[in-house]
């Protein structure tokens, strides 16, 4: 088994960014993985405390957030994002966040929370679980629920941090209470991963085009990819085995 992809979310839910190879820490979840988030006018998420996704703006209530791209300059944390409608801004989420949301609420559907302000969380970043998390998917049980839903489908709807292949469809759902390895870097596999609305978004154009979820009812769940917490930090990379212990 090998990875095929890493990817991160630097703002969460708005915009995805691929990276050839990354260093983890213990107990963290991907540096710069879903470290801001876009709190809405009715968020009760609090400053430097991690809370529920509803208290985000996010793509399963706004789909064309999921069409958003993402280049984050680590040096500087100058975040560059992309849209196919709306352009493209540079902006630094901690000072210009006045200028983030003029160019992001014509992308925010009608009838929602509005987005309001930009919250940071270090070390952990807002990840949908409480727990600091990753999340592996797998490219074969990506190809079933093509297969399923009769559609080629984009592997981003899934905001996953880690692909692979090489394992059987769903194989990673028997992983669960294990240990894996990839590159210098041990995980434990902790618990499979509920989807939502925001897959059924095409990820180019932000329109909803394919039922992921009615496609997984089809398998009895709406369960796609697992999370994984570090438990010895090291570094990962695009090409590494991916081992199970």
């Amino acid at each position: 088994m090998q990875v095929t992809a890493l990817n991160r979310h630097p703002l969460k839910a708005h915009g995805r960014e691929t990276v050839e190879r990354v260093a983890l820490r213990a107990g963290q979840s991907m540096p710069y993985d879903r470290l801001w988030a876009v709190a809405h006018d009715a968020s009760k998420a609090a400053p430097g405390t991690w809370a529920r996704c509803l208290n985000f703006t996010r793509g399963a209530s706004s789909p064309q957030l999921q069409a958003i791209t993402a280049e984050l300059d680590e040096q500087t944390e100058m975040l560059t994002l992309r849209h196919p409608d709306q352009g493209e801004i540079t902006f630094h989420p901690d000072r210009d966040t006045a200028a983030f949301l003029n160019w992001v609420r014509p992308l925010v559907a009608e009838g929602r929370a509005a987005p309001e302000g930009i919250l940071r969380l270090d070390g952990r970043g807002y990840t949908d679980s409480a727990e600091p998390t990753l999340s592996l998917n797998s490219l074969t049980s990506h190809a079933s629920v093509e297969a399923l839903s009769g559609s080629p489908l984009q592997c981003a709807r899934w905001r996953g941090n880690i692909w692979f292949d090489g394992a059987a469809p769903w194989d990673e759902f028997e992983w669960l209470g294990r240990e894996l390895k990839i590159g210098t870097a041990r995980f434990h596999v902790s618990k499979r991963i509920t989807r939502c609305l925001a897959t059924t978004v095409n990820t180019d154009t932000g329109a909803r085009d394919v039922d992921t979820l009615a496609a997984l009812d089809q398998l009895g769940h709406r369960d796609f990819g697992v999370t994984l917490t570090v438990t010895t930090g090291g570094e990962i990379a695009v090409g590494d085995e991916l081992e199970l212990i």
